[in-house]
């Protein structure tokens, strides 16, 4: 299977090429320099899954991946010719139908605190096929375990307060994997509450 890892490892090059400019592009559009990402991640992480969906004679009652946000910085997936993604719009699941030779491109928790909130992560599910296998191929990016996340210091002000503390990614991450899949709960252990205005 040499050709199929040489496969992999030039995907994985791609990958990595392709999400540094996309980080750059959303630095940008918060008003930072484009390299903020790639400096606050530190080392870096790049993780890279091949999924597999096999036929399931009940969809309506098995889920493939249940409702969660990724936890790290960004996600590209190659979905494959099967649908089966399906985000979360306005409380209502809506299918992402493949489309040939496109990617998908999910925002992460990390980047939903970066930016203090200006984007947000994506929730999203798998559900299964009753007649086809589906395969997935995404590439989760994101920071080193030591590195430190919080709130861009130009995005806070008065009228934009910290939505969220600062903490190192591994501890994120400890508390992602102790609860397994859970919506977005996670970003619950770090955000930060003010009082109301009126004092109560």
């Amino acid at each position: 299977m040499a050709f199929s890892r040489e496969i992999a490892g030039n995907y994985a090059v791609e990958m990595r090429a392709l999400i540094l400019r996309l980080l750059a592009a959303v630095s940008e559009a918060l008003g930072l320099d484009s390299s903020y990402f790639d400096r606050i991640f530190g080392k870096h992480t790049q993780l890279m899954d091949i999924m597999y969906y096999p036929p399931c004679p009940n969809p309506d009652i098995t889920l493939g991946t249940p409702r969660h946000s990724d936890a790290r910085g960004i996600t590209v997936l190659m979905q494959g010719e099967v649908s089966g993604l399906q985000v979360l719009r306005n409380g209502k699941w809506v299918a992402v139908e493949p489309i040939p030779n496109a990617l998908v491109v999910n925002m992460g928790d990390q980047l939903q605190v970066v930016s203090n909130g200006r984007f947000r992560s994506v929730e999203h599910r798998a559900v299964t096929n009753a007649s086809t296998a589906r395969i997935s191929i995404p590439t989760f990016y994101g920071p080193s375990e030591d590195a430190f996340i919080a709130p861009a210091a130009p995005l806070v002000d008065e009228q934009h307060p910290a939505l969220y503390k600062g903490y190192k990614f591994g501890e994120f991450m400890r508390i992602f994997w102790s609860q397994e899949l859970k919506n977005k709960s996670v970003l619950d252990h770090f955000k930060i509450e003010y009082p109301d205005n009126n004092g109560e």
